[in-house]
């Protein structure tokens, strides 16, 4: 059964109609829209995020330039996720009395150290007042035409892979102690290893995992029209099962990779362990098995309390 977000996502989709001679190759639904300018050689990858006070970070807990770092983070990881390279972002932010200049400027050097490292430089945005932070960010990116990874190209028999540990984040956010705590604030998206999976291992279909594997790893096989058949995740060091499972925000990646190309795929890309932990199969569109037994999708759902 589709969660609440999905559900509006699907009705806001259905609403959309894409004119056949339009440059976007992809609309909504994956992790970027794509854009394919005529005569190009590269596809334009284009994805929005926000990060909001009290949803996605605590001032009182959240330093300044780690909330500008997330914020930051969430877009660069979708680009990721599509195998592509980011080229510029644009952030704009509305900001409530208490987040001063000092905080402001804070929050833009976590930002802006994360966008060098990136090469994500920023562009532009917008500046306005308001009773709660929240911050909008915008992120391009690039990828050879016709090479962007989505979420739909996954088929019957390809292997299913994840990149690190899941649930530091979950236990980072329940302990905020250790390494967990500083998963959570500060989250490395996986451009490098998004472009090796697309280059060197021909990976099928991919997604970061922001929202957590259960709800993620269904959105994928909705998109491919499969099952998948998955056996435990590996899990941070003191995180629970049910935190690698439905805890989100790891923003690893998770991908399908045809079975040829199984015994290529590294026990790890510059430090970053890649896990197998299942199989596609044809079967009920969405539909995940963990251990033979249906999983439920209970990762984090924006609209499922309302």
């Amino acid at each position: 059964m589709a969660g609440r977000e999905d559900t509006l996502l699907n009705q806001i989709r259905a609403r959309v109609s894409i004119p056949r001679n339009s440059e976007i190759v992809v609309g909504i639904g994956d992790d970027c829209a794509v854009l394919r300018p005529r005569g190009a050689r590269e596809d334009l990858l284009f994805t929005t995020d926000q990060l909001i006070e009290n949803v996605h970070f605590r001032r009182d807990t959240h330093p300044a330039p780690a909330a500008g770092h997330k914020a930051l983070a969430r877009g660069l990881s979708d680009i990721a996720a599509m195998g592509g390279k980011p080229k510029f972002c644009l952030v704009s932010l509305a900001a409530p009395k208490w987040a001063d200049s000092r905080w402001i400027s804070g929050f833009y050097r976590g930002l802006l150290r994360l966008a060098g490292q990136a090469g994500a430089v920023l562009a532009g945005g917008d500046l306005a007042r308001s009773k709660q932070f929240s911050c909008d960010i915008v992120v391009c990116g690039g990828v050879p035409r016709g090479r962007a990874l989505l979420r739909s190209g996954a088929r019957a028999g390809d292997c299913i892979y994840v990149s690190g540990r899941l649930g530091g984040s979950a236990l980072g956010l329940k302990t905020q102690a250790g390494r967990a705590w500083r998963v959570h604030l500060r989250p490395s998206p996986r451009l490098a290893l998004g472009r090796f999976i697309s280059e060197q291992l021909h990976a099928t279909a991919a997604m970061d995992l922001s929202d957590g594997l259960s709800i993620d790893l269904r959105r994928l096989a909705i998109a491919s029209s499969l099952a998948a058949e998955i056996v435990n995740p590996p899990v941070f060091r003191g995180a629970s099962l049910e935190q690698a499972l439905h805890g989100g925000e790891d923003y690893e990646l998770l991908f399908t990779v045809p079975a040829i190309m199984d015994a290529r795929v590294p026990a790890s890309h510059q430090g970053i362990p890649l896990t197998k932990i299942g199989v596609m199969r044809r079967g009920p569109a969405g539909a995940v098995f963990l251990n033979t037994r249906r999983l439920a999708p209970l990762g984090y759902d924006h609209f499922r309390q309302s």
